[in-house]
């Protein structure tokens, strides 16, 4: 077992949040997209990222597939790397939003106990924002293919298939991208983080 050094001390900033949020024009979040595989996260994710910027946000999309080919590389997908992936993307989305930026994190995140996780973390600036396409919706989309592999055997412990997705009890944001367009669900979320986020302006 990797032994964690005890001789560490946390050193303070000298630059503070109140101060970052008033030259970005808002302050820092979390906007936490979890669904089913195929629900739509990376698409509605990376069309909220262009709009919030398009508006003068500091923004940012965390994407699970692109997470994993980095930070998050030498996790596979049993149940405790899973939670691994999510602690380590709710440290980085964290302070994201400590440094002022609006983080989008699209992760499937199947586990109630790990979302929460994630929001202890982000603690007040955290919003769930739950994609609620139905698993009949994502299979038949299965964009990459992954359904028709995990029903073939080829990708075990596939969420949805052999391995559970919590559907979130008490969500921010519940989308039913089954039946709700990007555009609609994008302006949604747009609106909630202008409410939410955006500084009042000063003249």
């Amino acid at each position: 077992m990797t032994q964690k050094s005890q001789n560490i001390t946390r050193v303070e900033h000298r630059i503070e949040d109140t101060e970052r949020h008033t030259k970005a024009g808002h302050r820092g979040g979390v906007i936490w997209l979890t669904g089913l595989s195929g629900s739509g996260k990376s698409t509605l994710a990376f069309t909220l990222e262009k709009h919030l910027f398009d508006q003068g946000y500091q923004v940012y999309v965390l994407d699970g597939d692109n997470i994993r080919h980095g930070l998050s590389g030498n996790l596979g997908f049993s149940e405790e790397d899973r939670r691994e992936n999510i602690r380590r993307v709710g440290e980085v989305a964290g302070l994201f939003a400590r440094a002022g930026v609006i983080a989008i994190a699209a992760f499937i995140s199947p586990y109630h106990e790990e979302r929460q996780l994630a929001r202890g973390i982000c603690q007040d600036n955290f919003v769930e924002v739950y994609l609620s396409a139905s698993l009949e919706v994502c299979e038949g989309r299965d964009p990459k293919g992954l359904y028709k592999m995990a029903r073939r055997g080829q990708i075990p412990d596939f969420t949805g298939i052999d391995a559970p997705y919590e559907k979130p009890e008490h969500a921010d944001v519940v989308l039913d991208t089954g039946s709700r367009t990007v555009e609609d669900c994008t302006q949604e979320l747009s609106n909630l983080i202008n409410d939410r986020f955006r500084l009042p302006s000063v003249s």
